[in-house]
């Protein structure tokens, strides 16, 4: 499956790219927002990536805009240091697509698949420790039991990690696959989504660090984003979306305190950030789920810096 920007109308039309501004592409992957952003107005723009595939992508829109892109390898999560070492400073908009990409998935040899037969991996930087197969292999039952809850929301988790464990001392899990057996060999007759899905994302996020790497990434936000700059964040699971959800709330204001025995606290949330433009999530229409069916959890979220 060739990749597809996920609400790429929608983000384009929020992010509102005009002639001499700058923007950020936090999470350029094959670089569908970063095309539509060039190609929507003559402005500049800068592209942040950590996984190495992406930089075969990132040559092809240097051609085209040799003056307009500037790719920067690396994770969003660093996005000050890695602007500031261009003498970037400030931004008109900044969009982050959060979460695992098509050209990740598509490549079985990459580890995220689940029927792939490739060693298990999952790793956005193919240079970072540990990959899947260490976290699978080497973690404690108990600390299994906990990613696959904490990350997957999996109900199961305790079980399914019980089963790895037992398996791994049999020979190691070591293929994509025979951790997907695993997960589903707990689940029987129809599921609508694969159960092994819960179990992959758990790991996935464990393997990339992608909460701590989104929680930092929108703080920095706050900093780069000029007085009307705008964000603009796609995400496609509930945690990604709670942390963004919340993120807003509470830098726009929404979630302050007015209790008479916290004075204070009252004073230090009054400060506001960002004002949430759409007050819920923007998700994909019927027509883009249809052609797209990775789309069908995506959800995007847009605040402009106040």
């Amino acid at each position: 499956m060739s990749h597809q920007s996920v609400l790429l109308r929608e983000v384009i039309s929020n992010l509102q790219p005009k002639n001499g501004e700058i923007y950020l592409d936090g999470t350029f992957g094959a670089g569908g927002y970063s095309r539509a952003i060039l190609e929507s107005a003559t402005c500049k723009l800068y592209a942040i990536d950590r996984d190495q595939t992406a930089q075969k992508f990132a040559a092809e829109l240097n051609k085209k805009f040799p003056d307009r892109f500037v790719f920067l390898a690396g994770k969003f999560s660093d996005s000050e240091r890695l602007l500031r070492d261009k003498n970037i400073t400030e931004l008109d908009g900044m969009v982050f697509d959060i979460g695992v990409s098509s050209m990740q998935l598509d490549d079985k040899s990459r580890g995220f698949s689940f029927d792939s037969d490739a060693r298990l991996d999952m790793r956005m930087d193919q240079n970072s420790f540990p990959s899947a197969y260490e976290i699978v292999n080497e973690a404690s039952e108990k600390e299994l039991a906990r990613i696959i809850k904490e990350f997957g929301e999996e109900p199961k988790a305790k079980q399914i990690a019980k089963h790895i464990v037992m398996a791994r001392a049999i020979q190691p899990v070591s293929s994509c696959r025979d951790l997907a057996e695993i997960a589903r060999s707990l689940y029987l007759g129809y599921s609508k989504t694969d159960p092994a899905t819960r179990t992959f994302q758990a790991i996935r996020i464990a393997v990339n660090h992608e909460l701590d790497e989104l929680k930092s990434a929108l703080n920095s936000s706050i900093t780069l984003l000029k007085k009307g700059g705008r964000l603009v964040v796609v995400s496609f699971h509930s945690l990604e979306d709670s942390i963004v959800k919340n993120f807003l709330k509470e830098q726009s204001g929404a979630k302050q305190t007015f209790s008479r025995y916290q004075p204070v606290l009252e004073q230090q949330n009054s400060h506001k950030n960002f004002q949430i433009i759409s007050k819920s999530a923007i998700s994909p229409s019927e027509e883009e789920v249809a052609a797209n069916p990775r789309a069908r959890s995506a959800k995007m979220r847009v605040a402009v810096r106040l």
